[in-house]
């Protein structure tokens, strides 16, 4: 009679922690897929561009990432996920920036060609 009640708590907590096992993997996968939204972001804003180098790292650890959940290395793959999510936003962060830089480098030119045209308008005709 013990050795059934024994069996049957063993085989309990065999099963719960082949579940507890099975409900970590999504983990990794979701930090992947936050990941992988980031680069998609970040190559939206135009990061390949302004940031190749940050971009070339976000695309390559989340590449690394995939390979690790797939060989079932879920502590590899939620820091190779994170890596490349935090990569992609310094990409698109710096895509952003570049453009900002670009609009208020336009804008000034834009307002110094105005100034310089008030300046011949108000000058007297000889």
């Amino acid at each position: 009679m013990k050795y059934t009640i024994c069996a049957r708590v063993l085989g309990v907590a065999t099963v719960a922690t082949v579940l507890a096992c099975c409900a970590s993997n999504p983990v990794p996968n979701e930090k992947i897929a936050v990941a992988k939204s980031s680069v998609q972001r970040a190559e939206q804003a135009g990061a390949p561009e302004s940031a190749p180098v940050e971009m070339a790292t976000a695309r390559d650890e989340l590449t690394r990432a995939q390979k690790a959940a797939a060989d079932r290395d879920a502590v590899s793959a939620m820091r190779l996920a994170e890596r490349a999510n935090v990569d992609a936003q310094l990409a698109e962060a710096t895509a952003q920036g570049q453009r900002s830089l670009r609009a208020a480098t336009e804008f000034d030119a834009s307002l110094q060609a105005l100034r310089q045209e008030s300046l011949r308008s108000s000058q007297p005709n000889p």
